[in-house]
């Protein structure tokens, strides 16, 4: 299997969109968006964005540690009536048919830490557009405006959470099964342990103790 990683250039050049293009092609059950699909949910996010402003993006998971996007600064943020929860079973990405995983989302419901990134206005079309490609072509992800505090301030930021109509979507699993998937999970992207391990080293260098993300922790086996 040949390792494929996300960066700003695989976005750039289009390997990671023909890699996508694959995956349509070879999993015809799985629902893919369309291009024009993908550009009607763009334009309908920027309608309510006010012109010439810059805009913030709020990461919970990998846009943490890899976020491959042009962005001016980054600070904690906490979002409110969403929770950070693996609920995204992979057979893609990081994982297989084989040897499935499982992927972050945000769910309703609790709060969420993690941080926001401010994109210049200049750069919204294109820096946006390399999120776009990379969170919502699949269809697991919705792109939605939340309310974020930071500080002492409230702002308007686009995050990403799990669709629930989806059909890899989870909406029950323990603690134990969470960890069994994501020991297990393995594609061409890397391995789901690399993905929470990073996560979770990330989020303490930020002083965010996820308590769902320590239990999970406490289940997996040791490295």
């Amino acid at each position: 299997m040949n390792q494929l990683r996300i960066t700003r250039q695989t976005l750039l050049d289009g390997t990671l969109r023909a890699r996508q293009r694959e995956y349509a092609r070879d999993h015809p059950d799985m629902r893919w968006r369309t291009d024009a699909e993908m550009a009607e949910l763009f334009e309908q996010i920027m309608a309510e964005h006010p012109a010439g402003h810059d805009l913030w993006v709020f990461g919970y998971g990998s846009l943490i540690w890899n976020p491959a996007f042009d962005y001016e600064e980054s600070c904690c943020a906490l979002l409110h009536g969403w929770h950070r929860r693996f609920c995204l079973k992979l057979y893609i990405g990081r994982g297989t048919p084989e040897t499935p995983g499982l992927m972050l989302a945000l769910d309703k419901g609790g709060a969420c830490r993690g941080v926001a990134f401010r994109i210049a206005a200049a750069k919204i079309q294109q820096e946006l557009g390399l999120l776009w490609q990379r969170e919502m072509y699949g269809g697991a992800y919705n792109a939605r405006w939340v309310k974020l505090t930071v500080g002492d301030k409230r702002i308007q930021a686009i995050t990403f959470v799990i669709n629930p109509r989806h059909p890899r979507y989870i909406k029950e699993l323990t603690t134990e099964e969470t960890a069994a998937l994501i020991d297990s999970g393995r594609g061409d992207l890397g391995t789901c342990r690399e993905y929470f391990d990073n996560t979770v080293a990330h989020l303490r260098e930020l002083g965010v103790n996820d308590a769902a993300l320590a239990r999970i922790a406490a289940s997996l086996p040791s490295t």
